[in-house]
């Protein structure tokens, strides 16, 4: 009985860092992996070194992003940050 209540402050512990740092953690996740999977050719897109964009070209690891006049670059998709919305 004694262990019980020992052991009750651990569990207690282990409650509140799950539904305060690892629950909010996965959802954020699954939302970021949802908005990877949703980007398509001429999404305007930001990038996570902070390049604006519009995807010319997508492929199942990497895209083509034009980010200038004659200027597209090469990267992988995890390095979208965000899709602007079209105003």
């Amino acid at each position: 009985m004694e262990t019980v209540i020992g052991m009750a402050p651990i569990v207690l512990l282990f409650v509140v860092f799950y539904f305060l740092l690892i629950r909010p953690q996965q959802k954020q996740q699954k939302k970021r992996q949802e908005m990877l999977s949703s980007l398509k050719k001429g999404n305007k897109v930001v990038t996570i070194g902070g390049f604006y964009g519009i995807i010319k070209e997508l492929r199942e690891e990497d895209l083509t992003l034009k980010i200038g006049d004659n200027i597209d670059v090469r990267m992988t998709r995890l390095s979208i940050d965000r899709i602007l919305e079209e105003e």
